[in-house]
């Protein structure tokens, strides 16, 4: 790669903001964003100022999850104010186009309100943006990765075996941007028949963590299939906000993202060339 291509640009700094967090995936429908908000939860609640910006901008799913619909205020220098809900400082597309509108925009105007949301919003010290990526490898993620500092990413999959393989392009696209990989989250691992101690591994057993053994990346944990997850989304109240095992499994995966964090091992990924 040539010294003026664009992922050998300087990153400059988040104003307001000490390390940034990408969760991201391989494909949709893995709980990305149920992760990338109950992490959010959980580092604030561990004591950490952390914030929570949607980049997911074909799908904002954030408002609904973090139960708030207001739209932005201005402020000084055409800055945006970042919305705050159960403690987390906020930013979504979802919030600038609510409702069931899709949004129909072709890559370089997503770039442009993504960095908009990088740079223009007013973070107020925080300790870790959390950004919740589009599903895939594209546009967007590609130019998130070349244009801001990301301290680390993690990857969400299932176990199924469809689900893996496109987490391992994610797990990749990663590296070879040289981002630092802090570890894969196997979601929906495993359902426990209510009222028992059964479990059912409903899409397969063990492929996150092989995954993860590998592909030299650690393994973050296992998260279960449980309703009430689903349910505290849909609400706008995450489970982290309450006590108990189903918020534990949340805040055991913030306390090993800082440990992982902390570690900080150099990407061993080589840079690319983006295609046009």
């Amino acid at each position: 790669m040539g010294p003026n291509s664009p992922a050998e640009q300087p990153k400059l700094p988040i104003a307001g903001v000490k390390k940034l967090i990408a969760v991201g995936s391989g494909k949709g429908g893995v709980g990305k964003t149920t992760v990338a908000v109950n992490l959010a939860i959980a580092l604030s609640r561990l004591g950490h100022k952390t914030g929570l910006l949607d980049a997911d901008v074909y799908g904002p799913n954030v408002p609904l999850m973090m139960g708030i619909r207001e739209a932005p205020r201005g402020g000084p220098g055409d800055r945006i104010q970042p919305l705050e809900q159960h403690g987390i400082q906020l930013m979504s597309m979802g919030f600038l186009s609510p409702g069931d509108k899709p949004l129909i925009w072709r890559g370089p105007m997503l770039n442009s309100v993504v960095q908009q949301f990088l740079r223009g919003v007013d973070w107020v010290d925080l300790e870790y943006l959390v950004i919740d990526l589009p599903p895939g490898t594209g546009d967007v993620q590609l130019s998130l990765m070349q244009t801001a500092p990301v301290t680390g990413a993690l990857v969400v999959t299932t176990p199924s075996e469809v689900s893996l393989e496109d987490a391992r392009k994610a797990v990749i696209m990663f590296q070879q941007l040289r981002v630092n990989v802090l570890g894969i989250v196997e979601n929906m691992s495993y359902m426990v028949v209510p009222e028992t101690s059964q479990r059912i591994d409903v899409f397969g057993q063990g492929g996150g963590k092989r995954t993860a053994e590998a592909m030299q990346v650690p393994f973050l944990g296992e998260l279960p299939l449980d309703p009430e997850i689903r349910i505290g989304g849909d609400r706008g109240k995450p489970v982290t906000l309450e006590d108990g095992g189903r918020a534990k499994h949340f805040f055991d995966l913030a306390e090993r993202v800082i440990a992982s964090l902390e570690k900080n091992p150099a990407s061993k990924g080589p840079s690319i060339s983006i295609a046009d």
